[in-house]
């Protein structure tokens, strides 16, 4: 049996849209009466390639007109409105005040807030536009051959290209995606950045090791090159030990 503390609890608890199981952002009621996020809905039917509930499994022939549900508009604005911009974050284009964007639009080469994005879902030839993540640098993230977004490398030609590259200038070349090559990339910096870091801290063992016997009073030079004998000898017994 619920406690009235505990049905509070759960009455308190801000509503949630049933595609992303998160507060509603920019809440949608579609003509069935059942209400999601903007963004979810037009992602979810984009997908389906059928505008449906994906509830009550209604079908509209075609896409219909979405109304905004005050209520838990006005809940998601405020949200929205209390989160602070990061540095570094990718904001909307057409924004007259600074709001960051949701997502990238690869048709329009534009970023978009999640109010500007709007058309992109009621629109049926917006529909059709290819949304991504949201990028800093969204020309250099889209092949100009075919606009379409650069998502895999070839390491043939060791160049990004398209799904479209793929199968036309560079069908047959050994294609991979980019984040796999990424990964390689990543290992291979940080494998040199050890390098590097080992050598810099032989470097600082040979300067000390300098100042050493300068502070000794000897000939550092002399003492330099007996110092680069010995190490040498010593490698070469190691080298030795292991063949």
């Amino acid at each position: 049996m619920l406690t009235n503390t505990h049905m509070q609890s759960v009455m308190s608890e801000p509503p949630q849209c049933c595609i992303c199981l998160d507060e509603f952002s920019r809440p949608a009621s579609l003509p069935c009466g059942h209400c999601f996020c903007l963004g979810c809905i037009g992602e979810y039917w984009r997908i389906s390639k059928a505008c449906q509930c994906p509830l009550c499994k209604a079908f509209f022939p075609s896409r219909p007109q979405l109304k905004t549900d005050q209520t838990l508009h006005a809940g998601a604005l405020n949200k929205e409105g209390d989160l602070p911009l990061k540095a570094g974050e990718v904001l909307c284009d057409f924004c007259p005040v600074k709001h960051r964007a949701v997502k990238s639009c690869v048709k329009c080469l534009a970023s978009y807030c999640a109010a500007h994005l709007e058309p992109h879902y009621r629109s049926e030839e917006l529909g059709r536009h290819l949304l991504i993540s949201v990028v800093k640098n969204l020309e250099d993230s889209v092949c100009r051959l075919h606009g379409k977004q650069l998502n895999r490398f070839c390491r043939s030609d060791r160049t990004c290209i398209c799904s479209m590259c793929a199968h036309t200038e560079h069908r047959g070349h050994h294609i991979i995606s980019i984040s796999k090559e990424a990964t390689k990339k990543k290992v291979k910096l940080k494998w040199r950045r050890m390098k590097l870091q080992q050598a810099i801290q032989e470097t600082l063992s040979k300067v000390e090791e300098v100042q050493a016997l300068d502070l000794g009073g000897g000939n550092p030079k002399e003492a330099w090159a007996q110092n680069e004998t010995a190490n040498q000898t010593t490698r070469g017994r190691n080298l030795g030990d292991r063949r």
